[in-house]
């Protein structure tokens, strides 16, 4: 009897055993992306896992102990361009993980673990900032900056920014590649990734920006690492952006899908951002309006909402106009997937005081449409047609103060007809102020019986007779 018991004591002991082993995360491998201020590395895990980090001086390096984890093969990334020298790793126990970052110099360090999606499993993600004042934010949605220089193509030459006249600034266009380093939105059948092929035609569409007297164009991204999406549009705030493109290559189950599309925020998507905007007291210390600064920090509530409101209704109609216009370039270089812009609630498109649009460029999952994608030359095409609507646009509704709206009011741009389309809330005498025709004028021109208007119609607002441009 007893020695029954024995057997069946140690049969549980290694049972158990057997359990911890099965249960014990295995760290994969480490993948690494330099960003302008930061270094991120991302652990891929076979299960999730509990953490720890700190840092040690003389010499500088950053400690990472991963619990309920052992090491599936030797970690090996390349380091250059970065602060760390080298990577070292040991099990304090069977079942913990101890990594050893050595550092060219200090760092401040961030980490937080995500969740498995369609992509990816579990990952452990620590970054690593050059100075204490980028990680202010949380890790999740830090943006990065950047000061790109104006980039060129092969056997393109560089171009200069134009000199604006003192006292008239520039019109100024963010341009956001979409996906980026551990994101590598869509891929193609050859291998092509999204985030590759959108920062190539961002950063063309951005040379070709620059060469416009009067327009700056800014990239969200210089390189391949990865800008969470609020942060995307943080930055294209604090650049002070009139227009933010972000340029994305689509894909769908089936290969035959192809075809550009453009897209403006939904309706349902300004609705719930709003709310968003007036519930976070810390949102309520932002600007709105763009290049305009204002401030909803010292009004209440109903007069902010009111404001937020306003502010996102025009941002929204900038944004279908603007949209109508990139897209019928569009339309001139390449076949299109819907010939109206669809509305979304992309993350991307949601800033209350920033008109928005995400170009879709094309189907990468379409073997044809990914090879076209690829070719410098057809990604210069779809730069020029974006800047040309982009320009359209700009011209027949500058902001105030730019060059161009000194061009439109000094009568050196002719004022074609411009094409409006409704958005909620908007009456045919609200239209008319803002373009400064009479109501009449906008009956005549689009044939009106009333004034009543719907949601998406677009109406063709007359030109001004100007003299014609130098």
């Amino acid at each position: 009897m007893r020695i029954r018991a024995m057997v069946a004591v140690a049969g549980l002991f290694l049972m158990a055993q057997a359990v911890d082993a099965w249960a014990v995360t295995q760290v994969k491998s480490v993948r690494l992306w330099r960003a302008p201020d930061n270094t991120r590395l991302v652990f891929d895990l076979s299960g999730p896992v509990e953490h720890s980090l700190f840092t040690l001086t003389s010499p500088d390096r950053l400690v990472i102990d991963i619990n309920g984890a052992n090491l599936a093969s030797p970690l090996k990334v390349s380091t250059a361009n970065t602060p760390i020298t080298s990577l070292r790793s040991a099990q304090r126990t069977p079942t913990d993980l101890r990594v050893v970052i050595d550092l060219k110099k200090a760092v401040t360090p961030k980490s937080f673990v995500l969740a498995p999606n369609q992509q990816y499993g579990n990952r452990l993600v620590v970054d690593l900032y050059d100075s204490p004042a980028d990680a202010e934010p949380s890790p999740v949605d830090t943006p990065v900056s950047s000061a790109p220089a104006v980039p060129v193509l092969p056997n393109q030459p560089p171009i200069k920014l134009a000199p604006v006249p003192n006292g008239k600034r520039d019109i100024i266009v963010v341009i956001d590649p979409g996906h980026g380093g551990e994101d590598p939105g869509a891929s193609g059948s050859r291998g092509q990734h999204e985030k590759d092929i959108v920062l190539s035609i961002a950063k063309e569409l951005q040379r070709q920006i620059n060469s416009e007297k009067g327009f700056r164009a800014e990239l969200t991204r210089t390189g391949d690492y990865f800008i969470p999406l609020r942060g995307r549009t943080e930055i294209a705030r604090k650049k002070g952006a009139d227009l933010f493109v972000s340029i994305h290559a689509d894909a769908a189950p089936s290969s035959a899908a192809f075809g550009a599309s453009v897209f403006a925020l939904s309706e349902r998507g300004a609705t719930s951002e709003t709310a968003r905007w007036l519930a976070d007291s810390e949102n309520r210390s932002d600007l709105i309006g763009g290049a305009g600064n204002v401030s909803l920090d010292d009004k209440d509530r109903m007069l902010a909402g009111v404001l937020l409101d306003l502010s996102m209704t025009a941002s929204l109609t900038s944004s279908l106009n603007v949209g109508q216009k990139v897209l019928s370039n569009i339309g001139q270089v390449t076949t299109l997937h819907k010939r109206r812009v669809e509305q979304a609630a992309f993350m991307v498109l949601k800033s209350p005081d920033i008109p928005s649009i995400l170009v879709e460029t094309g189907f990468i999952s379409n073997g044809s449409e990914a090879s076209k994608l690829q070719s410098a030359s057809h990604q210069q095409a779809l730069a020029r047609s974006i800047r040309a609507g982009v320009k359209q646009f700009f011209q027949q509704n500058p902001p105030p103060g730019t060059y161009i709206a000194w061009l439109r009011d000094s009568g050196k741009i002719a004022q074609g007809p411009r094409n409006h389309v409704v958005a909620s809330g908007e009456t045919l005498a609200m239209i008319a102020v803002r373009y400064q025709v009479s109501p009449g004028v906008l009956r005549n021109a689009n044939e009106l019986k009333s004034d009543d208007l719907k949601i998406g119609q677009n109406l063709t607002i007359p030109g001004t007779t100007l003299a014609s441009q130098p």
